[in-house]
């Protein structure tokens, strides 16, 4: 289950997607959000489910490694789907007990499910597509207009980098330390809630011991190459816009002005 967490891995393909400007994935991976809390029928959807498979198509990456993340979310949208249906008043369809189903809640808990998949599906992709460093000068740039107000840009996207590029590595760890602990005799899967909760101290232990170890490691491996924060620091390759990036932010300002209009007119 945790090596299906795709979240901050990169798959490089070298494909259309991964060679636009990480600024203009950054913004295109916003106005995606944006425009899952817009659309709010079957007829928008279908725009969302085209630009997202559209994507995925585009960067090469196979479907199915995409869809692997969900994997780790099917408890959640399994929960959001059976909170709508039952929780949403309506028609009734049919009654169990003192629970109904509804019309509405049919319709609420099957698009609340889709928006999930296809937020997890979306914004995976900007990881997949962009390299921890490129993703690093991306958010840089984009924040250095608030250093007048005294924002930290370049710390602040370091930070942000480090965590999404340490997720990986966190969970392969978490995934060696459990299989050593069921060696050893551990249970993780039988007994209450709070058994359970108990036989994860085993775990939780190590984890936090290796995660400082290796915080402590990255900081003594900068400090080994003079890293002094964003000041005065030079880069090898600047990013550039060029006519693929306009395209493809295009697209992005396309799309969220068709489920505009589909809001205000549908």
């Amino acid at each position: 289950m945790l090596k299906d967490i795709t979240i901050g891995q990169h798959y490089p393909t070298g494909s259309f997607v991964h060679r636009l400007d990480p600024r203009i994935k950054i913004i295109i991976t916003f106005l995606y959000i944006v425009s899952l809390f817009i659309v709010s029928n079957f007829f928008g959807y279908i725009f969302v489910v085209i630009f997202v498979f559209g994507s995925i198509l585009l960067s090469k990456i196979p479907v199915k490694y995409v869809l692997k993340g969900l994997k780790p979310l099917m408890v959640l949208i399994g929960i959001t789907f059976i909170i709508n249906i039952f929780m949403t008043s309506g028609n009734v369809i049919v009654r169990f007990g003192p629970f109904s189903v509804t019309e509405e809640g049919l319709y609420q808990a099957f698009f609340m499910a889709l928006r999930l998949i296809l937020l997890v599906m979306g914004t995976s992709l900007l990881t997949l597509t962009t390299s921890p460093i490129a993703l690093t000068d991306g958010i840089e740039h984009l924040l250095n207009p608030f250093k007048k107000l005294g924002v930290p840009a370049h710390e602040l996207a370091m930070m942000m980098t480090i965590a999404l590029r340490f997720i990986p590595t966190l969970l392969e760890e978490t995934d060696k330390i459990m299989k050593a602990q069921i060696a050893r005799g551990a249970d993780f899967e039988s007994g209450n809630l709070i058994s359970r909760a108990k036989g994860l101290v085993p775990l939780l232990v190590p984890l936090f011991i290796s995660s400082f170890r290796r915080a402590d490691e990255l900081a003594m491996a900068m400090e080994a190459r003079c890293y002094r924060g964003g000041e005065n620091r030079t880069r090898m390759k600047e990013l550039k816009t060029n006519g693929r990036d306009y395209f493809a932010l295009g697209v992005g300002v396309m799309l969220i002005s068709i489920l505009i209009v589909n809001r205000v007119w549908l």
